[in-house]
């Protein structure tokens, strides 16, 4: 009996140890020894988050992690739930898309605390104890908006004795997303000398929350309601919410007429371009961003040097000279897409597929196949 109970008191500790283990995290994966990495995405609602959770997701297998995922579904609250449930599972990285970037920072502030590598993805999180932030230039973004409306209307030719000053129609993005603020500041510094000189006037400035295309159908309704359908231009900062404005536009008879830009060339969005409604949308070529993001975290996991690493100031990339502190950053770069060039940038190297971009566009008036 004597020699029982040792023996079932050697498996108790063997339990309590390996329980403990697990709780702690430590580089274990329910016992896999593979190293957890935690993806947290705003929502699936917008086309390219879930494609590019599959993308991610497959990297890192590849590369020998285990991962673990959610999506918020535009909830702050459950974003941070879900980041605190991560790191609690002993991630030992977290890939971010904030639905908010300020109230990220609760649990996200948590989690590199505990050592966490927390990389804020294309939407900055405002706190510089992220291990980095990858994106696109997204000042530029606005400012390749801002120059393809501006050139669709011919800006710098407008006669203001004849037609007065065009009438322009800024529909922001979520004011929840900090790059929001970055496409409108690249907006401005195109706009605001045309302001400036008399040549333009802002009729209309609304974010659209959460991005929301029926957003944008109602705030452009309530736009062109307000200025009597007497718009000449609208600079939008995605294809979603321009497509939805194009939807109230159409009603009035302005889609196609009034110049109006987007982003992120989606599928749809693309179409719309080779119809004559969409005038142009910024291609960030998000193939290239889920690969660095997982070649940044396995560096930052393995204790390596990223290179193109810079750092900015966190008033620099907000906007807001209160902000302090810096966070280690890489951009990519941006293209416009108009209709001279969609084929080549969009369909032809394989961002989108042809029959998606060209549906509904009869064969005679379409291109040959890639």
């Amino acid at each position: 009996m004597k020699a029982k109970r040792i023996l079932i008191a050697i498996f108790s500790m063997v339990v309590i140890a390996s329980m403990a283990l697990t709780a702690c995290g430590g580089n274990t994966a329910g016992g896999s020894g593979k190293t957890k990495i935690g993806l947290s995405f705003s929502d699936f609602a917008t086309e390219r988050w879930k494609n590019e959770e599959v993308l991610m997701r497959s990297l890192l297998e590849e590369k020998g992690y285990e991962v673990i995922s959610a999506e918020a579904n535009h909830d702050v609250k459950l974003q941070n739930d879900q980041i605190d449930n991560m790191v609690s599972q002993g991630v030992k990285g977290l890939i971010v898309v904030a639905e908010d970037g300020d109230a990220i920072v609760t649990s996200v502030d948590k989690a590199a605390d505990a050592g966490v590598k927390v990389i804020a993805y294309d939407r900055l999180i405002k706190t510089s104890k992220i291990a980095a932030y990858l994106s696109f230039d997204n000042v530029e973004v606005g400012r390749q908006q801002a120059l393809g409306v501006m050139a669709a209307i011919d800006a710098d030719n407008w006669d203001v004795d004849a037609n007065g000053p065009a009438r322009v129609v800024q529909l922001a993005g979520s004011p929840t997303d900090n790059n929001a603020t970055l496409f409108t500041k690249g907006q401005t510094e195109i706009l605001q000398p045309y302001v400036d000189s008399g040549k333009i006037e802002i009729v209309a400035q609304q974010g659209v929350e959460n991005w929301d295309a029926a957003n944008a159908l109602k705030l452009m309704e309530n736009i062109l309601t307000a200025q009597n359908n007497d718009i000449d231009a609208v600079v939008a900062s995605n294809d979603g919410t321009a497509l939805g404005a194009l939807q109230a536009m159409k009603a009035q008879g302005l889609a196609g007429v009034v110049p109006i830009s987007g982003q992120d060339a989606t599928a749809d969005g693309s179409n719309s371009i080779v119809k004559g409604e969409l005038t142009v949308s910024i291609l960030k070529d998000i193939r290239n961003l889920s690969p660095l993001a997982i070649d940044v975290m396995d560096k930052l996991i393995k204790g390596e040097a990223v290179e193109g690493m810079k750092n900015f100031s966190l008033a620099e990339l907000t906007v807001d000279d209160t902000k302090t502190g810096e966070v280690p950053c890489v951009f990519l770069q941006v293209q416009q897409v108009n209709k001279g060039n969609v084929y080549d940038l969009v369909v032809k190297s394989g961002f989108q597929s042809y029959d998606d971009v060209y549906r509904d566009i009869p064969e005679s008036e379409r291109p040959a196949k890639p």
